[in-house]
């Protein structure tokens, strides 16, 4: 609550600095605030360092400005990095063994991809990204994250492991919030854009409808891939009959801790779990230990 008390407050006080910004910038060049006031890139590149250029020392507060979008360009590319790396990391025991030289060729890749947004063309690019790889495909994932968890995995064992991290059961609006309310409100928001899709321009360009497919292909490959693998995994389990629906969606069966687990989990030598990861052995998910190994 208190989380999203202060992202609530904090938006209100960066709406406050960025009107007040573009009131006073309309003031001075007397044209209308609709004819300054723009979205995106160019808010933070063109709108921003112009207004910072009309203060005291303004030499300073640009330095300021612009380290301040590195590190919030670094922050952000730390948790999206990570979390890649730990995916291919946890499920390919060869790159678990070579991490740094796999870190090392995904990094190098990613900047050899970045380089066309550095050209005189690379806003559209940019462009293209931002309307496609951050709109569409985030509403569907999250949405998809709330059925997996609230729906397949259920609420109540959700809140029984949050009561074992924080000690206490999350209240009934948070249960409502997360099972129905979330959801609905993601999944019309995702239709609502689709519906709502005019095409990508930038000023008073509009973009071709090649780049359109581009854009929509960037989109799909971000999710296509959810769908496909639950497809897949139904497929094969039927096939097998290794387990039933219910326990495939994870309805048949309770992957929650118990205080037994628990206490073993905390009795197992760090050591012991760390050389079984180098080592690249892989255990079943459902077991909470690791073997010993021998001496």
């Amino acid at each position: 609550m208190a989380t999203s008390v202060i992202n609530c407050f904090t938006s209100f006080l960066a709406g406050f600095v960025v009107f007040s910004v573009l009131g006073y910038m309309a003031y001075v060049a007397e044209i209308e605030i609709d004819d300054i006031a723009v979205a995106g890139p160019g808010l933070v590149f063109v709108v921003y360092p112009e207004a910072v250029s009309m203060m005291s020392g303004s030499t300073f507060w640009a330095i300021i400005f612009f380290l301040m979008l590195i590190t919030l360009g670094l922050d952000s590319t730390f948790g999206g990095l990570e979390s890649l790396m730990t995916g291919f990391t946890d499920e390919v025991s060869l790159i678990r063994r070579h991490r740094e030289v796999f870190v090392a060729i995904l990094l190098s890749a990613l900047f050899l991809l970045a380089l066309p947004t550095t050209t005189y063309g690379g806003q559209y690019v940019v462009t293209l990204l931002d309307s496609h790889a951050g709109s569409f495909s985030l509403l569907f994932i999250c949405f998809a994250e709330l059925i997996a968890v609230q729906w397949c995995y259920g609420v109540k064992r959700f809140s029984n492991d949050v009561e074992k991290m924080i000690g206490r059961q999350p209240s009934l609006y948070w249960k409502f919030c997360w099972a129905a309310v979330c959801p609905c409100i993601i999944l019309g928001m995702f239709c609502l854009s689709i519906y709502s899709y005019t095409g990508i321009t930038l000023g008073d360009y509009q973009f071709p409808k090649w780049a359109e497919k581009v854009g929509w292909t960037v989109s799909c490959s971000s999710m296509i891939g959810i769908p496909v693998y639950i497809i897949y995994k139904i497929i094969s389990t039927a096939v097998t009959r290794e387990m039933t629906f219910w326990e495939l969606i994870g309805r048949g069966q309770d992957f929650s801790l118990t205080e037994d687990e628990n206490a073993r989990n905390k009795s197992t030598s760090p050591k012991v779990e760390l050389k079984s990861i180098y080592n690249g052995q892989q255990w079943p998910h459902h077991s909470r230990t690791y073997p010993e190994l021998p001496s």
